[in-house]
């Protein structure tokens, strides 16, 4: 065995991506867990709104993966490409703070700089993810690709544990309220925490990467791309002629408006509010890049028959997995204002969560778990009785639309004022972890396995761009959630039966119809492929059945998929 294994089997250099990912992670969901509250509360978008822009930066941030991959293939290789994406997220890290310390004497300034920081993350994160999930499947050789389930799923725990640490400590000192009042101006120190961990995962792995990740003959892994080699030394290399790129432009193009007329039903640019600028534009871009970058890498002429039907796998696989981070993100919006809106967070000794908080579930079950379902998919494996990585998939969605159909029913008869016990936020995530820890790694080793070698880390872009979608249709849908509550509340505040507002019982004065929108009430209820959504049980239902079609679509089609894997499991 190399000197550079450990006992575990798996390279040394697994634990330095381990490492370096932790504290990346912890950046960016210490950030998450706060963003959509401190939108709401401190820059006064809604929540409607908060939705949207949450779904489209959380999908921007999987759609640049695309371009990182790609100058990382063809220029800059990964490791300057982690260094460089690195360095930009504790950048913007640092922006979203300075916006929490400045928007109470100039909100206007303040949004502008959050947008800043929202933007340098978002290309942090396009030049970082896809190349430090391709660094770990460049660690193992071929004939040890089949570690590869067990080691992206120890990868992932590095990634929970970041979540996990985050999720405790940057809600205890951002999320706080003075009586039944959010305070906003604490939100700052959450941001300033998120930057520092970014600082420490980017020196992690400057420190350690010569010496550690490397190959077993010890040369480095995921240096630039060697273009001026000798034949015998020249790497595979992805070659897309002009045509294509003009052709791949122009179907980018078509797409885009195409995809604007769906979400805001114009081709022009007329209504500048900020929710319909992202859903008109950010959301398009994609939808309409994901589609025509995925045909641009089926347009290289050097692709085999085999590679073309393992490349397709990947992207019939991308599809559905949409559906999953769909239902999966409404952790950082819908589900985070239902915690704080009408759920009963008195936890341990009667001890009251913040609802910022409740997400860290998520993240201590994948702690738990993921070794034990690393395990159990070596055992399975050895007993030649292991699923392969599509079947593993639509579990996943299975498993998520139960988690959903359980909290349905726990919320049908809570009414306008029912508290939801958080015990059952607490089974969601639980379920909701078992699906990811079906579905999100063993998609990262499969990406690993199918994917031929020049085009590794473009097509984990392709990959991380499913994701993406997946966030803009959480955005869309995290924006249907029906009044909860605090709604109700406020409208009795201002004198008037909600219920019967949006029952159209009665008509609001133009002074109630600002005191509705100053106290971010919406007049209407949300509507979703033509259903009206009157309550959260339908809320939620709407879930149950996207992922539930999904999951069964899926394993229908593994025997097809097994077939078009050429013997990769």
């Amino acid at each position: 065995m190399s000197e550079t294994a450990v006992k575990t089997g798996h390279p040394k250099g697994l634990w330095v991506l381990f490492g370096t990912e932790m504290w990346e992670r912890f950046n960016f969901y210490g950030m998450r867990a706060i963003l959509t509250l401190f939108m709401v509360h401190a820059l006064m978008l809604g929540e409607s709104n908060a939705s949207i822009i949450y779904g489209g930066f959380l999908a921007l941030c999987y759609l640049t993966p695309l371009l990182g991959g790609f100058i990382s293939d063809k220029y800059f290789g990964n490791r300057n490409c982690i260094m460089l994406g690195g360095s930009l997220m504790a950048i913007g890290q640092f922006l979203l703070f300075y916006s929490a310390t400045i928007y109470d004497s100039n909100l206007d300034l303040s949004k502008s700089v959050f947008w800043m920081g929202l933007f340098v993350i978002i290309f942090g994160n396009g030049f970082f993810k896809p190349n430090i999930s391709s660094m770990v499947g460049s660690l193992y050789p071929p004939q040890e690709k089949t570690k590869l389930d067990s080691a992206f799923t120890i990868f992932y725990m590095g990634i929970n544990i970041g979540a996990l640490l985050s999720q405790y400590f940057v809600p205890l000192f951002a999320d706080v309220k003075i009586g039944k009042v959010q305070d906003p101006t604490v939100f700052k120190w959450g941001y300033l925490m998120a930057c520092i961990a970014m600082v420490l995962g980017t020196m992690v792995f400057y420190l350690l990467k010569n010496k550690y990740v490397v190959t077993p003959e010890g040369l480095p892994i995921g240096g630039k791309p060697n273009n001026n080699a000798t034949s015998g030394e020249v790497e595979e290399q992805a070659k897309f002629s002009s045509k294509s790129i003009g052709l791949v432009a122009v179907l980018f193009t078509v797409l885009f408006f195409v995809f604007r007329y769906l979400h805001v039903g114009e081709f022009g640019f007329s209504n500048f509010e900020i929710g319909t600028l992202v859903k008109g534009i950010i959301y398009p871009i994609i939808y309409g890049a994901g589609i025509s970058l995925a045909i641009l890498i089926l347009l290289d002429s050097t692709l085999t028959k085999v590679e073309i039907q393992r490349i397709l796998v990947i992207y019939i696989i991308s599809f559905f997995i949409i559906f999953f981070w769909a239902a999966f993100e409404q952790a950082g919006s819908s589900l985070t204002f239902i915690a704080s809106n009408q759920t009963d967070r008195h936890f341990l000794f009667n001890w009251e969560m913040p609802a910022s908080m409740v997400q860290i579930f998520n993240g201590l079950f994948v702690v738990l778990l993921a070794v034990p379902f690393s395990l159990m998919w070596d055992k399975l494996r050895a007993a030649g009785k292991e699923p392969i990585s599509p079947m593993k998939q639509a579990f996943g969605l299975a498993f998520i639309a139960l988690s959903y159909f359980i909290i349905a029913y726990n919320v049908k008869d809570l009414g306008n004022s029912g508290m939801l016990a958080i015990k059952w936020l607490v089974l969601l995530y639980f379920i909701q972890t078992i699906g990811e820890l079906c579905l999100s790694p063993i998609g990262l080793s499969l990406v690993g396995k199918l994917a031929p070698k020049r085009f590794a880390s473009l097509l984990y872009g392709v990959f991380f761009i499913s994701n993406a979608a997946g966030y803009a249709l959480a955005g869309t849908l995290g924006a249907l959630i029906p009044a909860t509550g605090d709604k109700f509340e406020k409208a009795k505040e201002i004198g008037v039966n909600l219920q019967d507002v949006l029952d159209k019982k009665i008509t609001l004065s133009a002074e109630q119809v600002k005191a509705f929108a100053d106290n971010q009430i919406a007049l209407d209820y949300p509507t979703f492929a033509g259903f009206t959504i009157h309550n959260l049980f339908e809320f939620f239902m709407v879930f149950v059945v996207l992922c539930g079609i999904a999951a069964v679509l899926l394993a229908s089609l593994t025997p097809v998929l097994k077939r078009m894997m050429h013997g990769i499991k």
